[in-house]
């Protein structure tokens, strides 16, 4: 069964717990009184993963002001949701939009879930980069949000910034992409490049069995990240002296 096809289920909103649960259990049509944890053994992780962009996409759209159907479109030409499940997931908007949890309960709550893969953090930051470019421009409102978002997954402004820079500041220079200066020395990028590969490769995704979502947005950044350091090997190359 697709991840969408599970987002309905009758109980799935226990088995998640907290602010995303109850917001899953409203989906399927019936109210938690839990709001703390997972109740019925481990959440399923990708369950996790898209509920919790769907509502993260929810309230940025609801901070910029955007309409519901415009935001629902950016977020369909990022992740693939099936014809049949779009009613379902304007309807997770909807109710995302209208809970009285802030961004920053959703949010905590990923970064708990995911506490040991920091990688999916940063498919869930760059996805809603995504879909805060879908219309041409990420607004100040949008990075206001996303900037609280991630320091809501305990973040730093050096990580924020390289993840600002294969989206919006400065896409020409290949160091932020990386987090990187031109003042480290080869080796030194290389290492890093070579851990960003690591974190990032989408076969990490695929063996741990995420859903489509994950896989399409690691795909992307590793992208951005090979073109990055190819640039770079180009231009020590051409100036030896920068080795």
């Amino acid at each position: 069964m697709s991840v969408w096809g599970k987002l309905g289920g009758a109980g799935l909103g226990l088995a998640v717990g907290g602010p995303l649960g109850a917001l899953l259990g409203a989906l399927a049509g019936h109210y938690l009184v839990d709001r703390e944890g997972a109740v019925l053994g481990p959440a399923p992780r990708d369950v996790v993963l898209t509920t919790g962009l769907v509502a993260l996409s929810a309230k940025m759209a609801k901070a910029d002001g955007v309409v519901l159907r415009s935001e629902v479109e950016a977020f369909a030409r990022i992740v693939v949701v099936p014809p049949a499940d779009r009613p379902m997931v304007e309807r997770l908007f909807r109710l995302a939009q209208a809970t009285t949890d802030g961004f920053e309960a959703y949010a905590g709550q990923l970064a708990r879930t995911f506490a040991e893969e920091p990688a999916l953090l940063d498919d869930i930051l760059d996805g809603l980069f995504l879909i805060a470019e879908a219309d041409g421009a990420v607004h100040e409102a949008e990075l206001a949000y996303l900037r609280g978002v991630a320091n809501a997954f305990g973040r730093d402004e050096d990580w924020f910034e390289s993840v600002l820079a294969r989206h919006v500041v400065h896409p020409d220079d290949p160091y932020r992409v990386l987090g990187a200066s031109r003042a480290m020395s080869l080796p030194e990028i290389r290492a890093r490049y070579r851990a960003l590969v690591r974190n990032t490769h989408p076969d990490r995704e695929i063996a741990r069995g995420l859903p489509p979502e994950a896989i399409r947005i690691a795909t992307d950044r590793l992208a951005a990240i090979n073109a990055a350091w190819e640039r770079i090997e180009r231009e020590h190359a051409a100036s030896p002296s920068a080795a």
